[in-house]
């Protein structure tokens, strides 16, 4: 699987953006899908995850209520949708895919094996 993430810009604090990841090669629709990000000086956080078949979402506390994390399958693309952007939002965020067979933890990163590029968001105050 290859993962083109886009969308990424530049917002003032309070605005939003919609992420998108889209995926090429295998089947996507049974794959597990999340989103991570890593700001300047720091390790990559877990954000949101959509897992398979259950379509169960997971949110880092951080973002539950202003984040949204939803697929097409059919587009073969998981989407992140950010709502009440905050200054601390900044970082260049990834998403990632894992084989809908397995069942590891969905917030770590070791839990994927295909990452897109990054898309690089940045929230002015």
């Amino acid at each position: 699987v290859q993962l083109q993430a886009s969308g990424g810009g530049l917002v003032q604090a309070g605005g939003s953006l919609r992420l998108s990841c889209a995926a090429s090669g295998r089947t996507f629709s049974s794959f597990h899908t999340g989103w991570f990000r890593q700001a300047p000086g720091k390790e990559r956080e877990f954000v949101a995850a959509f897992r398979w078949p259950s379509d169960s979402t997971y949110y880092v506390d951080s973002v539950k209520g202003r984040f949204n994390i939803f697929r097409d399958n059919a587009r073969r693309t998981v989407y992140l949708q950010m709502n009440s952007l905050k200054p601390e939002d900044t970082a260049v965020y990834y998403c990632a895919a894992d084989s809908g067979m397995t069942s590891r933890n969905p917030t770590i990163a070791t839990s994927y094996d295909y990452w897109g590029q990054g898309t690089l968001v940045t929230v002015s105050s």
